[in-house]
């Protein structure tokens, strides 16, 4: 059984019994439960009825997370494995050094990428994403949920904070394991995210308006 341990800014991935698939599933129970509670305030806030109370609450557990990470988790565990896994072609190899994000590499049969471990870097950098977007986007929205200048400059900038923190836990979480070159380019969509948000901005799309319509998606918000 392995583990994944975050410290402030870094993870560290450790390798017991050829895994280093953490077997433990107690962070995704205490996630859904907290999830639970945030569909609860968002619902008794925006939703006309118990019936669609109940209706996000299963979205937010089933789909944005469980159905959210497992499918993140399975393009990670296709893509970045093969491409990353024996290094980029056209591009030069590296050595890591011990202390910088993980141990030296190793020859043995947990230099592989599992898909376990996949799911619980999604899970963990959807971790960020659920404070931002689902507890404090909640707080502010009487105020970034408005078409003015202000709200829509604030709202798309915690929009783009939490798809960068995203991005940074996903790239630590792979960083981590020594056996995966070239990871730095999972730090590449920050670009995105970034010209994304410069866009939005500038055009006055509010991106917490739309936000919340996918967060409701299927589910009937108050009139």
């Amino acid at each position: 059984m392995g583990f994944l341990v975050q410290e402030p800014d870094i993870f560290i991935a450790t390798e017991t019994r050829n895994t280093y698939h953490r077997a433990d599933p107690a962070f995704s129970y205490l996630f859904a439960f907290f999830l639970i509670l945030t569909s609860l305030a968002w619902g008794i806030a925006y939703s006309p009825s118990l019936s669609a109370i109940t209706k996000l609450m299963l979205m937010f557990v089933f789909v944005h997370f469980l159905f959210g990470s497992l499918f993140l988790s399975t393009l990670a565990y296709f893509f970045i494995g093969r491409l990353l896994g024996p290094g980029v072609a056209g591009l030069p190899g590296r050595r890591r050094q011990q202390g910088l994000f993980g141990p030296p590499g190793g020859t043995g049969r947990g230099d592989l990428l599992e898909f376990g471990y996949c799911f619980d870097v999604s899970i963990r950098a959807f971790f960020p994403t659920y404070i931002l977007l689902y507890i404090v986007q909640y707080i502010l929205m009487p105020f970034i949920g408005r078409h003015n200048a202000a709200s829509t400059f604030f709202g798309n900038l915690l929009y783009l904070v939490a798809a960068t923190y995203w991005t940074v836990i996903t790239f630590l979480g792979y960083n981590a394991l020594h056996f995966l070159h070239h990871t730095q380019l999972l730090l590449t969509p920050m670009a995105g995210w970034v010209s994304i948000w410069l866009v939005c901005t500038i055009l006055g799309v509010n991106l917490p308006l739309y936000g919340m319509k996918w967060m409701f998606l299927g589910v009937q918000l108050k009139q």
